[in-house]
């Protein structure tokens, strides 16, 4: 066999290998262990949940005219599920994206935050990091008083619209998240 096709067959089984042993970690959402061990548990969606909440909110804006782009994150700020309608633009996979994130990382509602941190605030500086955005259409989404997940919203004709349509996704799986 030539050099290139070995290289490329060693670098398969290697993947291959790692794969393998790190699919069982990846695939166990939480660790179960007393408040004295070293490990935590914590809680995240399932994968067909982040998505029902995501198609909600999608419907939710279309019903109301917007073509719009949702994306769910887990609580670590992951991506777990994203749609974009058909002519949403081409921003809102960032937007909805970062909404998220900022809203599972700060612990707080995106619009709210936009307020916290206006340009003369005493937190302003947090728009000056390269990831947060805050902008309104970013929800935190808790079940049982922790964080689980984040929603956001990008393409409504304005952030308060977009932050209604995250709302929507949200009440359309608390029957589900609400233990």
């Amino acid at each position: 066999m030539s050099n290139r096709i070995t290289s490329a067959l060693k670098g398969m089984a290697i993947a291959a290998t790692c794969a393998a042993t790190l699919a069982p970690t990846l695939a166990t959402p939480a660790v179960a262990q007393d408040d004295d061990g070293a490990f935590v548990t914590f809680q995240v969606l399932k994968p067909e949940v982040a998505l029902a909440a995501a198609t909600a909110a999608l419907e939710y804006c279309r019903d109301n005219g917007y073509q719009v782009g949702v994306m769910v994150v887990d609580r670590f700020g992951l991506p777990q599920a994203y749609l974009r309608d058909r002519y949403a633009g081409l921003h809102v996979f960032e937007t909805a994206r970062r909404k998220a994130w900022t809203a599972v990382s700060f612990r707080t509602d995106t619009l709210s935050l936009g307020e916290t941190t206006a340009p003369d605030g005493m937190m302003a500086g947090i728009r000056d990091l390269t990831e947060p955005l805050a902008l309104g259409g970013g929800l935190v989404i808790e079940a049982a008083g922790s964080i689980v997940a984040g929603i956001g919203v990008s393409g409504a004709p304005g952030p308060d619209i977009d932050a209604e349509c995250a709302e929507a996704g949200i009440d359309a799986i608390m029957d589900e998240i609400a233990f």
